[in-house]
């Protein structure tokens, strides 16, 4: 379980640099812009979007990739990241030890 609050953490950092990204970027007299998942995805890695359009599509249903997956990845960036590590963190969380008592 400590590996998930491992990564969880990582997540919640890589987020957070993220988030401070976008909004340094506007603080510098910039448009606030929010960067998308779907188009830093695109910018990082075109090709492996398009594979990964491609696996959806051909292997699950061509639906599930357009209105569901991509309406998922136009998330911004740090929000999508930070849910992940949100949910590693409750995977990961310690379990709270119960006391019974029995006379």
């Amino acid at each position: 379980m400590a590996v998930f609050r491992f990564f969880a953490w990582v997540m919640f950092l890589v987020a957070m640099i993220a988030l401070v990204s976008d909004v340094t970027r506007a603080a510098n007299g910039a448009p606030m812009t929010v960067t998308t998942t779907f188009a830093y995805w695109k910018s990082v890695s075109p090709q492996s979007l398009a594979a990964s359009a491609a696996a959806v599509q051909k292997s699950v249903h061509p639906l599930l990739w357009d209105p569901l997956i991509v309406r998922v990845l136009l998330l911004p960036i740090w929000a999508l990241i930070g849910f992940v590590g949100l949910a590693l963190a409750v995977i990961g969380r310690r379990k709270r030890r119960v006391n019974i008592f029995a006379n």
